[in-house]
């Protein structure tokens, strides 16, 4: 997975100390009703596209861009679907994140979708009643969320 530069930067200083950082992710929907998916470098797992916001970086602007450079789809936000708190995440070589997550639906609007970057190893299109088996409980709960039949957006209480 690459790392942001302002991640590497911080990283210099702290170590592999725990970082709190911002993320977004999204679930998309094609004309189908069939659902994006990646299947993750890092882990071999399928999930929703997600990554971590640049310093300043709006939120919707961030899951476009990750959108883009991940699977050349480009899609319409429409709508903000939930906020959560991922578990504490320690990656191989030491580093410690936990991550606040604000995930979007989004309608696909153009694109190929492929495997555009090293983060994934194949990118798909899934019925909602056909998901992969191997799928991270993250993006689980996350498309449960978009899926839903309420346009509130979800987060913990």
């Amino acid at each position: 997975m690459p790392i942001p530069e302002f991640v590497r930067e911080l990283r210099a200083h702290v170590g592999h100390a725990p970082l709190w950082l911002p993320g977004v992710s999204v679930v998309v929907l094609d004309g189908d009703g069939r659902v994006l998916l990646t299947r993750r470098a890092d882990n071999g797992k399928w999930a929703v596209v997600s990554g971590i916001l640049e310093p300043g970086e709006n939120p919707a602007d961030a899951v476009a861009r990750e959108l883009a450079e991940e699977t050349g789809v480009q899609a319409d936000i429409v709508r903000l679907t939930s906020v959560d708190v991922s578990p504490v995440v320690t990656y191989p070589n030491g580093d410690v994140a936990q991550y606040l997550d604000v995930s979007f639906l989004a309608r696909w609007t153009g694109g190929e979708a492929r495997v555009c970057d090293d983060e994934n190893l194949e990118v798909a299109w899934f019925a909602p009643d056909a998901l992969p088996d191997d799928m991270t409980e993250s993006s689980r709960l996350r498309l449960d969320k978009a899926l839903r039949d309420d346009e509130r957006a979800w987060f913990p209480a």
